[in-house]
């Protein structure tokens, strides 16, 4: 009876398993639908040992019957992840030190600091360290704006915009901006920044820091897929250098991410290298990568890093990346069918 018993359990959680591969298949906007987006190599790393039991002690009808669906649902999981693994092509293109100006290179850092975290000497040694560009940091509120204060000594250009609802935004920068501006584009607690950035080559490009509101369990992830939608849809009419970057609470597989590259022409430097898993930093088995950055194709990758634990929940993305004359004859930006664009359309009228 023990042995039965401990069978149907097995059952019970392969069962589990498959559902957990079937929900994102739902085209709703519930957050408890979306949710299941997000944790694809651990169902996949989930379904190994109950496939592998099952065969062992479970080949009855119902079993194999089972083990069928898993076999199915492992395959799929392989698939969606495969494209963030070293087993596909890189859709960015690494330069070479020959094809990257000095003066065209641009380096940035995001951190997802975790407003209630009080280490912020951790975050400034780090930018110490690396000395990049361009900083963004997200969940910052008043007390952390004064904490970083110290970094307005070499980063005379920036963007605040403080907030105590964890969806602060603080943008430093040594190279000069043009035209910055705090954007509220679909909840008026909700930011984002947009700003035309200049490279001492003297080119231009436009950035974007994102944080739009996850899709939680009980609430709709329509404000979160309409906002990417919306800047994909700027990016694509403004058909000129961007760079898109932020805690996007959504994963790179996710058909919502997938959608905004397709419609925004960008691309993803982790397809064909990895990862990258920045939340939960503090759950190991339990990460998937939330924070990004994407860019057009007049720029080139020069290197990409998930830097160490600050006391937040997420890990930093440090990325450089280089204006490049050639970079959009050896890169294949994606492209938007009819109906991509007809989802973005749908995607931003589900909120209005």
């Amino acid at each position: 009876m023990a042995g039965s018993a401990w069978i149907w359990a097995l059952k019970g959680a392969g069962w589990l398993l498959v559902a957990a591969t079937l929900i994102p298949f739902m085209r709703s906007d519930a957050g408890f639908v979306r949710t299941f987006d997000f944790p694809r190599l651990q169902v996949a790393v989930g379904i190994l040992p109950v496939l592998a039991l099952l065969l062992m002690f479970g080949r009855d009808r119902t079993g194999l019957a089972l083990l069928v669906a898993l076999a199915a649902c492992l395959a799929y999981q392989l698939h969606k992840i495969r494209p963030f693994t070293p087993l596909h092509a890189p859709q960015a293109v690494a330069a070479t030190d020959a094809e990257c100006r000095v003066d065209a290179r641009v380096s940035v850092l995001i951190a997802n600091v975790l407003q209630d975290n009080d280490d912020h000497e951790s975050l400034l040694r780090l930018v110490a360290r690396h000395d990049p560009d361009l900083i963004l940091v997200l969940e910052t509120d008043a007390h952390w704006r004064d904490a970083l204060s110290p970094l307005t000594a070499r980063y005379p250009h920036r963007v605040e915009q403080a907030q105590p609802n964890t969806y602060g935004l603080l943008f430093y920068a040594k190279l000069p901006l043009e035209n910055p501006e705090v954007r509220f584009l679909l909840e008026d607690d909700v930011p984002s920044i947009r700003t035309g950035v200049v490279l001492p080559s003297g080119e231009r490009f436009t950035f974007y820091g994102v944080h739009p509101r996850p899709p939680h369990p009980g609430q709709s992830s329509a404000p979160r897929d309409a906002e990417l939608v919306m800047i994909a849809r700027e990016v694509r009419e403004a058909n000129g250098p961007a760079v898109v970057a932020g805690d996007l609470n959504d994963v790179a597989w996710s058909r919502t991410t997938t959608l905004f590259q397709q419609i925004s022409g960008l691309l993803d430097p982790r397809i064909g290298r990895g990862l990258y898993p920045t939340f939960n930093a503090k759950w190991p088995l339990l990460r998937w990568p939330l924070d990004h950055v994407f860019f057009s194709d007049d720029f080139l990758l020069g290197h990409l890093e998930r830097l160490p634990y600050i006391g937040s929940d997420h890990f930093p993305i440090l990325i450089s990346l280089c204006r490049s004359d050639t970079a959009p004859k050896v890169q294949d930006a994606p492209e938007a069918t009819a109906a991509d664009m007809k989802a973005g359309r749908e995607a931003i009228e589900a909120v209005k």
